[in-house]
């Protein structure tokens, strides 16, 4: 069964990922996604919270079932089928992947992924939060500078319609009695891989990450990870983290992230938070 096959919504729930937990456990069968249009206690990893204005983020997680060893690179499949979701919905961007599994955009957090799996019951509830029209002011202060959203149409903001389609940005000066908005957005939802004149709405965007969801979860390990060290964001850079520093130097086939630390010692990091070093 394809992914969003079945899809549960939720005007407002506190997590995506607990309600897919509740289904999976009740038996709902692989594919299954759960969205909402607000979340009151959405989680990313190392325990931080996911916040988001209603309906200007795509709040999402998907049950896969059953998990095998075809899904030892799910932390580096799932940012790929993002990665390439979010380039679908807007062309104008170009993704990248900061290990284990935040999407980037200019150096900025576009997207989060937040893995929960119970390998001995063979399930993983895949939770992604992708923003895709949330203004810089709409950000809590500490993320302002760090976060980003697919579709920015605030004036003035990083470059006034940063990542708007040429064409997109164009319309915005057209007078608005001249604008055919029921035909653009009737447009967008039928084609969501074209560049639409509006930011997508959450549904729609749910429907193109599913699609690249069921390409990637049936990807082979050597396509997994030639497109994922495409992607790397730290490769080359200065990085750091509990216990050290160094260059990152991509991954190992595991997924592991490679660092090489002063002297020239190699270090392999299995998990954890790394930072860049500025």
């Amino acid at each position: 069964m394809a992914f969003g096959a079945l899809h549960r919504h939720f005007r407002v729930t506190d997590s995506t990922n607990a309600r897919a937990r509740e289904l999976v456990e009740a038996g709902a069968p692989h594919g299954t996604i759960v969205t909402a249009s607000e979340q009151t206690a959405g989680r990313g990893r190392q325990g931080r919270t996911w916040t988001a204005p209603p309906g200007k983020a795509l709040l999402y997680s998907a049950i896969l079932r059953p998990l095998d060893e075809r899904h030892l690179l799910l932390p580096l499949t799932v940012p790929l089928a993002v990665c390439e979701a979010a380039e679908q919905l807007n062309p104008g961007v170009k993704c990248q992947v900061k290990w284990p599994n935040d999407i980037w955009v200019n150096g900025r957090k576009l997207a989060g992924v937040l893995i929960e799996a119970k390998p001995q019951d063979g399930w993983a509830v895949i939770g992604i939060g992708l923003n895709l029209s949330i203004a810089p002011a709409e950000f809590p202060p500490d993320l302002r500078e760090t976060a980003i959203s697919l579709f920015d149409r605030t004036p003035g903001s990083r470059g006034e319609g940063w990542g708007m389609p040429r064409e997109a940005a164009h319309r915005r000066e057209i007078p608005a009695a001249k604008r055919h908005k029921h035909s653009e957005r009737s447009a967008s939802e039928a084609n969501p891989g074209t560049s639409p004149a509006l930011p997508p709405t959450p549904r729609t965007a749910a429907k193109t990450l599913s699609r690249h969801l069921d390409r990637w979860v049936e990807a082979d390990r050597d396509e997994i990870l030639a497109a994922w060290r495409k992607r790397d964001a730290l490769r080359g850079r200065k990085i750091s983290w509990d216990g050290g520093s160094g260059i990152a130097d991509g991954i190992e086939d595991s997924g592991d992230l490679v660092v090489v630390a002063a002297g020239g010692d190699r270090v392999v990091l299995g998990a954890g938070e790394v930072h860049l070093r500025l």
